[in-house]
């Protein structure tokens, strides 16, 4: 079980600076949207020429255009790439056919998808590597949480890898290492913490052993 560091809510360089102070209790560091959209592959290039041993992963959330747009990332130094799951058939395809070309990963978020076991069958057939629940920032806000699409995702996956955001603290991090994800992503539990460190010593020691 990994444990990925979601940075959304810094400038480049102190998400930078965050991300050296934490390296060690993390296994994947992924690039948020916020900085693919204020950065673009030029945040991916830095975080693999600053942690060349760990895995990275471009949160591009891709709707279209997957040819170009995955490729770019993966061109970049990403190991993961995310497409939304809710978007064309042909795009995820595409998405795939990419990753495979450059021997990497396409990660489909779950984010407002309504049928979840046909989605991840067809997610599968199509041979989309991982598959992320998530429960956005803004649905968070009304209380809703991952955990349920979680327990439902792994109840109808077979070959995906699994992760899992949306809210994720120190405090619940047993009840979602019990439905066994293959990844956990923490974001403002680390970087908003009163000491950042500290609070990703603690999680890695919950999610990795």
């Amino acid at each position: 079980m990994k444990l990925q560091l979601a940075l959304d809510i810094f400038s480049l360089e102190e998400a930078l600076a965050l991300t050296e102070k934490v390296k060690d209790y993390v296994d994947i560091i992924e690039i948020g949207t916020p900085f693919v959209v204020e950065s673009g592959m030029e945040a991916v290039r830095r975080f693999r020429q600053a942690f060349p041993d760990k895995e990275i992963l471009s949160d591009t959330k891709i709707m279209d255009v997957a040819e170009l747009e995955a490729a770019s990332a993966f061109e970049a130094g990403a190991d993961y790439v995310t497409v939304l799951a809710v978007t064309d058939r042909i795009t995820l395809e595409c998405a795939v056919q990419i990753a495979d070309k450059y021997g990497k990963k396409i990660v489909a978020d779950m984010i407002c998808v309504k049928d979840i076991p046909a989605k991840v069958a067809e997610l599968e057939e199509i041979g989309v590597h991982c598959i992320a629940v998530h429960t956005g920032v803004d649905a968070q806000k009304l209380g809703k949480t991952p955990l349920e699409d979680l327990k439902l995702i792994k109840k109808y996956s077979k070959k995906a890898e699994v992760f899992v955001a949306g809210g994720i603290s120190e405090k619940t991090i047993p009840e979602y290492k019990a439905q066994n994800p293959d990844v956990m992503i923490i974001g403002g539990g680390i970087g908003s913490a009163a000491d950042p460190v500290k609070a990703a010593a603690a999680m890695a020691e919950l999610i990795h052993h």
